[in-house]
């Protein structure tokens, strides 16, 4: 009999500790970047969409945003298609594009929206070219040569935002959908681009004036050099753990997307570690949270 009553007075405190952010947050957007180990491994994904369709259920709006290298990998090796990459982004011929958006908008977005609808959710996938809800323009990638002057390297198909049609999103959430969104746009003349997808989400959390944007990742968040995951962090703060190369690698575009979006008005961006199950409720509804916490001004977690 104990163990049921510890069972029900830890729920209890779970609920108890949810409510001052479930009433705080209502009514809100969370724009919450998919991928990683949380997009691949079973009970991850379950425990993903069940965040995604409580965070529905008590009135937050989620917007989810995903990605899908990997994926995009393996079908490119099926048909024989060598990937190159330059400075981390794929090079995206033609051939390649089309193995993007069958991917992209087709595979992935698809299961994703699957897997939400057998959890009791209503979602609706997307990508960009629908509604022309992400205009893009073609990607420039410059390096400074020998003699200083700048040398543009093609590498095709790849694009940024130019502009986010936000009526699309606002018709789906008004109509109690959870938009589910490939990161691929489209320019003026009609051509496709694939977008980096912490890019588009940074992008679309900062256009919504939403209030979190929550990128998952394969680490426990932004670490110092003794691999203590740091929280609670300022602007400020993030630049100098920039500067000193505390944050490199591939977790410089992460954090720099982060950064934006908050300099950008949203109130808080969430880099967090989606290997943990249930990361995001955990992000959002408790006092420790899962991963490192940035706003415009230093905060303790459980002011977030």
């Amino acid at each position: 009999m104990s163990l049921a009553i510890d069972s029900a007075k830890n729920i209890a405190k779970v609920l108890t500790e949810a409510l001052p952010y479930i009433q705080k947050f209502t009514g809100r957007t969370v724009v919450v970047k998919y991928g990683g180990n949380a997009m691949v491994d079973e009970a991850l994904k379950q425990s993903f969409a069940r965040d995604v369709v409580l965070m529905k259920l008590v009135g937050i709006n989620p917007i989810v945003l995903h990605g899908g290298g990997p994926q995009i990998g393996k079908v490119l090796e099926q048909l024989n298609i060598e990937s190159k990459f330059v400075d981390g982004l794929r090079v995206t011929d033609s051939q390649t594009m089309d193995v993007v958006e069958m991917v992209l908008g087709g595979l992935v977005n698809k299961e994703i929206v699957n897997l939400l609808n057998r959890n009791q959710g209503k979602a609706v996938g997307v990508t960009g070219k629908d509604g022309n809800l992400i205009r893009a323009r073609k990607l420039e990638i410059r390096r400074r040569d020998t003699k200083l002057t700048d040398e543009i390297i093609d590498i095709g198909h790849v694009g940024q935002v130019v502009a986010i049609n936000t009526d699309v999103l606002n018709m789906m959430i008004d109509s109690d959908f959870i938009p589910v969104i490939a990161p691929i746009g489209t320019d003026d003349e009609g051509a496709s681009y694939n977008i980096n997808a912490d890019s588009v989400a940074g992008e679309l959390a900062a256009v919504l004036n939403a209030e979190k944007l929550i990128l998952l990742t394969n680490v426990a968040g932004i670490q110092d050099r003794e691999a203590n995951v740091l929280t609670g962090l300022d602007i400020e703060q993030v630049e100098r753990l920039i500067a000193d190369k505390t944050v490199q690698g591939g977790m410089l575009p992460k954090v720099e997307c982060a950064l934006e979006a908050v300099k950008r008005g949203v109130n808080s961006a969430h880099i967090i570690d989606g290997r943990v199950e249930h990361a995001v409720l955990l992000e959002i509804f408790t006092d420790e949270g899962v991963g490192t916490l940035i706003t415009d001004h230093s905060v303790n977690k459980n002011n977030k």
